[in-house]
């Protein structure tokens, strides 16, 4: 299982496929980010999925290279990137990116949940041995 890596304007990016409460969408610009413990998605980026903040959502706070962050979390159906799936699992959600070129971080819980390994010299990434 592999699949490739768009490099551009120095960062690596990806689409993630994302099922909630049914509905899926493609979420086009997710940075590959090593440096993220969370994988975290512009709630613009899922909003036509009818993913949007209530006031049962826990709130949660980061810190990043623009500060600190709060982000609200969910439980989504299904994560996929390339050829991996990730059933079940929690999401953060908050802006990333104030000019909208970067849709959200593929962080190092699903990275690793799925054994990914980057391959840099190819541009992809796969699945460990």
């Amino acid at each position: 299982m592999r699949m490739a890596i768009d490099y551009h304007d120095g960062l690596l990016f990806t689409t993630l496929k994302l099922t909630y409460l049914g509905k899926t969408g493609l979420i086009e610009n997710v940075v590959i980010d090593t440096g993220a413990t969370h994988s975290i998605l512009s709630p613009d980026s899922v909003r036509g999925l009818g993913l949007e903040y209530d006031n049962e959502d826990q709130i949660v706070a980061s810190v990043g290279l623009v500060g600190k962050q709060y982000a609200f979390v969910k439980k989504v159906d299904k994560v996929e990137f390339g050829p991996f799936k990730v059933s079940s699992c929690t999401m953060d959600f908050c802006v990333i990116d104030l000019t909208g070129k970067v849709n959200g971080l593929l962080g190092l819980d699903l990275l690793s949940s799925v054994g990914a390994m980057i391959d840099l010299k190819n541009m992809l990434l796969y699945e460990g041995i």
